[in-house]
Order: structure tokens, then sequence, then C-alpha cells
């Protein structure tokens, strides 16, 4: 198992939380963004740095992940085409993306940017709160458990 990370928006406590994780379990954890990202410097840890443009991060990640990898990511369509591969995704608010959800996820994400393209504004996500990063690092902890 390794993890890949869609870096350019992830939160850096979760970040943090990644790199504990990587440092006590010597798993594989890779950090792919379009801009530097600063990792520890430990043989497991890595950051990939891929050209400006819109989802050349993403299409990284698609080609590299393998089944059983998981990948953080809050991008549902990028959660969608690992899965697809037999890769998990977990978002940085500690949701589990599934087989069974992902489907109307994708609906509802493509409707919300519909109205977003219409004049609507959704304002956007809340800030990250303690109960999402426990969340995230309990479901983190749980699939690292299963898989190592």
């Amino acid at each position: 198992m390794k993890i890949w990370v869609d870096a350019d928006a992830c939160p850096v406590v979760i970040k943090e939380i990644l790199f504990k994780a990587a440092k006590r379990t010597g798993v594989w954890l890779t950090f792919v963004a379009n801009q530097p990202i600063r990792v520890p410097s430990l043989q497991n840890i890595t950051s990939i740095q891929v050209p400006p443009g819109f989802d050349v991060a993403d299409n990284e990640i698609v080609r590299l992940a393998e089944k059983d990898d998981l990948v953080i990511t809050s991008d549902i369509p990028l959660a969608a085409e690992v899965m697809e591969k037999g890769a998990h995704a977990l978002s940085p608010r500690g949701e589990a993306y599934s087989t069974e959800t992902i489907k109307s996820r994708l609906s509802m994400r493509d409707f919300m940017e519909t109205m977003r393209a219409s004049g609507v504004h959704s304002g956007g996500p809340p800030p990250l709160g303690n109960a999402e990063k426990q969340a995230f690092a309990n479901h983190l902890d749980r699939m690292l458990t299963r898989y190592l």
C-alpha cells in the first residue's frame, strides 16, 4: 500500500497527520502538486512536482495509483477514477469514498458546479474542524491497520 496525496489543496494539519503516520508505519507517502511541497527527510516520504495546468496533478495520481493504494483528495472525480483502479480514497475531512456513494457524490458535485456557473454562490465548505481532523486520523489509522 502506498499513499498518494492531492497536495495542492491539502490542509497543513492533514499533511502533519500523514507525516506522523508515515514515520510511525513506514508506509510510502507521496505528495503530488504543481508547486514545491516541503516534506520531512525520510526515505518513505516524497513529493512530485508536476507542471501547472488543469488536472495535471490528478492525472499523475491516477497514472501512479494501484490496487489497494490510498489517495487523499477532496476532488470527487479524482476519487472516482482511482477507485475504478481498485484504490481507496479518503477526503481530508475524514470521509471515506465508497463505490456505493461515489456516483451520487459526482452528480451532486456536477449540480453544484452548474449552480455556481449560473451565478449562485454556495460559499464553499466550512473550515476544517476538530471533528473532521479526528475523523480523518481515525479512518487513516483503520486503513493502515488493515493493509499493513
